[in-house]
């Protein structure tokens, strides 16, 4: 009876650490992909004034590129708490649906704790990912799909907060334009790929460049101009290249 309970120990032990090494490794790509992107993230929030360690900080308790990134902008501007809040809402909305698509792919026996863990870590790139398994998902596959992706991010965005907290002055103000060469190569490889990228990228920046430059709009604030073209973008996005109907 004793062996017995071992040999099922032994074999429930094994296959948790099997499930998290899996999807560590399933994870190390999606790291890699991060690591740029958040080391933009932290040049862009020290480059605006903000410590280092608040910035590493930001990424540790929020975990999310383009909420990160709207937020983050919004602070450094003093924009109104409501109108933080409602555009990183907003932006992050879809993780929500992300995670009850997830739901019913995890196992049953799973405890609330651990499912809020999971729920912190779904990305779009992770959400993928795990969206591919054929079985059900378990906890130890997730935390290990998480875990790398997360520490890639944060070793990025401490890197870049380093590398701008050192930097002479002058080139500290120069790093603007370095960011916005970086925001391009971020946009322009899905744009290239799917018509539906390019469609919405175009949207949100005809909308946002209308806003912005209208006599009658231009007073509408950062958070809000960053909300309404979101909204307007994906529905246009949502109306005419619905799932299933994309041409890549």
């Amino acid at each position: 009876m004793q062996i017995f309970s071992l040999n099922i120990f032994s074999t429930i032990k094994n296959n948790y650490f099997n499930d998290f090494f899996r999807g560590f490794k399933s994870g190390i790509p999606i790291a890699l992909g991060y690591f740029p992107v958040s080391f933009t993230f932290g040049l862009m929030a020290v480059n605006g004034g903000l410590p280092v360690l608040l910035t590493v900080f930001i990424s540790l308790s929020n975990f999310t590129s383009a909420g990160q990134f709207a937020g983050t902008s919004l602070i450094i501007a003093n924009a109104p708490l409501f109108e933080i809040a409602l555009t990183t809402f907003i932006i992050n909305i879809r993780y929500m649906l992300m995670s009850l698509s997830l739901s019913q792919k995890i196992t049953s026996e799973m405890s609330l704790f651990k499912r809020h863990i999971i729920a912190f870590g779904i990305t779009d790139e992770i959400f993928a990912i795990a969206s591919l398994e054929k079985n059900n998902i378990s906890f130890s596959y997730m935390l290990g799909l998480i875990i790398t992706p997360f520490l890639g991010w944060a070793l990025g965005t401490a890197t870049g907060g380093i590398a701008c907290s050192i930097l002479p002055a002058k080139l500290q103000s120069a790093m603007g334009i370095a960011l916005y060469a970086m925001f391009i190569a971020l946009i322009i490889p899905p744009a290239k790929k799917s018509k539906a990228s390019l469609v919405v990228i175009t949207s949100g920046v005809l909308i946002s460049s209308i806003i912005k430059w209208c006599p009658f709009l231009h007073q509408i604030s950062t958070g809000f101009r960053i909300i309404i073209a979101t909204i307007i973008a994906s529905s246009i996005g949502a109306l005419f290249f619905p799932k299933g109907e994309e041409e890549l």
